[in-house]
């Protein structure tokens, strides 16, 4: 059993293979935080201190009792008003404008299998392998009628556990959630370091590793979308924690939303680590009846650092987030149209572009931005979802076959969440866009944001979608949002505090519903790159633009940032031309493919300007690609070096068994009589030999993980380097 409920110390334990997460139901009906770290046995209440806290309240029914403060005791659920001070997951108000209510225990059920939640990704578990166990505890306040069910979800193979909560109200006012998170995890000791992933458009994803100090450390997105401001995933770590050593504990949103992640310590050396729904705009009436469920966090805990975490959340996203045909598939090499000719093609072009593609051993053509209506700039048709035929000589379902018969798959752009006021669409539904009345809207690459809190809206952008899907064989669908949503404003009649969480479950609508119409069709989600990268986009799309940033070095940061919470398989990432288009350097092509092969793998550039040794070039990459595709796609990634404090940047892909190991390597500085640099690698199989494809030299494996390998002294600026090992 994972979850095994102690009658006689009224405690929750939920076991994973590595893992302990205990709480306990204590005297007054509250849940306590008791545990999470390495797998245990035994109650560990014994870590709980009661003292007299000067100015910490204590609930009435202590009595006399003044050593008894929820305002210092780790708690699962904290709710605002209770008497803790510190960052809680709910807050709310009743019709009389009472903030906060007193939740105690009502009942729990332990059940077979993992949770699922109504309109929202989660992670789940396959049948034929099903030992997931999910624990459900009814948290009720009897003055309000407010019941809260808070669901944990046990994965114990992947040491992975998942929370949720669904707030109901049984009562007969209606009541107003202002605050809802989804997990908190108390510590009553431990100086900790808060690793966030930082950024801004095309530089997302950037490590930041601070200290956690006494006082309130919070990130987050107040744009709508996840954002490529703040990634919605944190790792608490000790401060010595390294990528092979240390504890470790992960949050991850299951969620693109805007959203809060909380890192506080307090003046007891106590830290609490909690994500929730963003706050700003955030106001959730309930009426009686009514529920409103938090999104998934997921839980991972490591006592041997940091590439355990990451490794525990790539199988996890990879086997049981995404979903569908493309999950354990090699995804299509792909060419896209966007930086080979931006909004300037003409189905000729395109037809041109596609044998160029094919002569290269490239598998699919995807027609970017500048298909449809009067869309020949930025500016006009978004909106507008159907084929200019002018532009492309003809049909849509015409330029699908013949780019079919030339042997090559097809895929297409849309924004379909964006509409231009210059637009056809617009012109007919001005309110369906989100803008506050009487104001001048907030343009954004002069564009607005369709409001998709509304069933209506909803239902029109699904069914312009399926009329374009519906017009031939497109296999690959690129999902944009260009903008963030700065007026969060409804013109239907509604409370305002609820449309960007309905938002939401309207874009996760549409896409289920795609995803089940079309189960063939591989969608990749894209936000100006990687501004809605996230766990909640994964469920409806295996992969994610990963930035509009294709330059090599860039990436380097960019990748290896993601590479902490995402698996190599869902990073898009292409082989641009040179000088690059967002940073005007200069990289060799073998670079640009080795950093692109760390990804889903792919082509932003035209064929027809590659000199005939270049173009051989690309055609030994993708014969690479597809020889190692299984490994790169479905190995353990290990990060040898941190490219943003190391003047090499390097990771390597190594067999689950040992058996063989591909490392990557791009020397980003050079100083004249360099000195050598070795390469330490990992998961390799001690005591045996491996035998280097490259140079046909055989080496030690306890040698390759101790010392390294040294890395030729003759590299240059930008310069990578591939090597294959093969376990004798």
């Amino acid at each position: 059993m994972a979850i095994l409920f102690d009658e006689s110390k009224k405690t929750f334990t939920l076991h994973t293979d590595h893992s302990t997460y205990q709480m306990q139901l204590d005297r007054y009906g509250y849940l306590l935080h008791l545990y999470y770290g390495r797998r245990s046995e035994g109650c560990m209440d014994y870590l709980l201190q009661f003292a007299d806290r000067g100015f910490s309240g204590n609930p009435y029914d202590a009595g006399l009792d003044r050593t008894y403060s929820l305002d210092v005791l780790p708690q699962e659920f904290p709710v605002q008003g209770s008497g803790d001070y510190r960052a809680t997951l709910l807050s709310l108000r009743d019709e009389s404008g009472a903030w906060g209510c007193d939740l105690r225990y009502q009942s729990h059920a332990i059940e077979r299998g993992k949770y699922a939640l109504a309109g929202l990704p989660a992670v789940y578990a396959e049948a034929e392998e099903d030992e997931s166990e999910t624990l459900r505890i009814e948290l009720k306040n009897e003055r309000t009628g407010l019941r809260v069910t808070l669901l944990y979800g046990v994965l114990p193979r992947l040491d992975i556990i998942t929370r949720s909560a669904i707030v109901s109200n049984e009562g007969s006012g209606t009541v107003t959630v202002d605050r809802l998170g989804s997990a908190c995890l108390d510590f009553v000791s431990g100086d900790f370091d808060l690793l966030s992933f930082y950024g801004r458009h095309a530089l997302e994803r950037q490590l930041c590793r601070r200290p956690v100090e006494h006082g309130l450390l919070s990130v987050g997105s107040r744009r709508g979308y996840s954002s490529h401001h703040y990634n919605p995933f944190v790792i608490l770590c000790d401060r010595d924690a390294t990528e092979t050593s240390g504890r470790c504990w992960a949050m991850q949103y299951v969620y693109s939303g805007g959203f809060r992640a909380d890192c506080e310590r307090d003046g007891y050396e106590q830290t609490r680590l909690s994500m929730s729904l963003a706050g700003e705009k955030f106001a959730y009436p309930l009426a009686p009846g009514e529920s409103l469920t938090a999104p998934e966090v997921i839980l991972t805990y490591s006592d041997t650092g940091l590439e355990t975490i990451s490794h525990n959340l790539h199988r996890c996203l990879q086997k049981h987030v995404c979903r569908g045909k493309y999950r354990d598939a090699v995804r299509p090499i792909l060419l896209n149209s966007w930086e080979a000719s931006y909004f300037d093609f003409s189905g000729e072009s395109l037809l041109r572009l596609a044998d160029e593609a094919k002569a290269l051993g490239v598998e699919m053509l995807v027609m970017d931005d500048g298909w449809f209506g009067a869309r020949r700039d930025d500016c006009r048709a978004l909106g507008d979802w159907s084929a200019n035929e002018e532009k492309l000589g003809g049909s849509l379902g015409d330029l699908i076959r013949e780019v079919n018969r030339r042997g090559l798959k097809f895929g297409i752009w849309m924004e379909p969440e964006m509409v231009s006021e210059d637009s056809e669409l617009y012109r007919a539904h001005p309110d369906w866009a989100l803008a506050i009345p009487g104001e001048k809207p907030q343009r954004s690459r002069y564009q607005l944001v369709l409001d998709l809190s509304r069933r209506e809206v909803c239902e029109e952008i699904y069914k312009r979608i399926c009329a374009v899907l519906d017009q031939g064989n497109i296999e690959y669908l690129k999902w944009d949002v260009n903008r963030s949503i700065a007026e969060a404003f409804s013109h239907e009649d509604k409370a305002q505090g609820r449309v960007l969480y309905d938002y939401m479950l309207g874009l996760y609508d549409i896409l289920e519903r795609l995803v089940q119409r079309y189960p063939d069709l591989l969608i990749e989600g894209c936000s100006g790159g990687g501004g809605r990268f996230d766990a909640g986009m994964l469920y409806y799309s295996p992969q994610i633009w990963c930035s509009d940033n294709t330059d090599a070095v860039n990436r380097l940061s960019i990748q290896y940032g993601t590479s902490f919470g995402y698996p190599v398989s869902a990073m898009g990432s292409h082989v641009s031309a040179c000088p690059n288009h967002q940073t005007g350097r200069t990289t060799p092509l073998s670079t640009r493919g080795t950093v692109a092969m760390s990804g889903t793998f792919g082509f932003e550039l035209d064929p027809a300007k590659l000199s005939e040794e270049e173009k051989r070039e690309v055609g030994r990459q993708i014969a690479a690609f597809k020889a190692d595709a299984a490994l790169i796609h479905g190995g353990l990634y290990y990060r040898l070096s941190d490219p943003g404090r190391e003047r090499v940047g390097a990771w390597e892909f190594a067999a689950e068994d040992g058996s063989e190991a591909l490392v990557c390597a791009v020397l980003q500085e050079i100083e004249g009589n360099m000195t050598g640099s070795y390469l330490r690698l990992r998961g390799l199989t001690p005591g045996t030999l491996y035998r280097c494809r490259e140079d046909g030299r055989t080496y030690p494996a306890a040698a390759l993980m101790d010392m390294g390998f040294p890395l030729p002294l003759s590299l240059h600026q930008y310069e990578s380097l591939t090597r294959h090992f093969e376990r004798v």
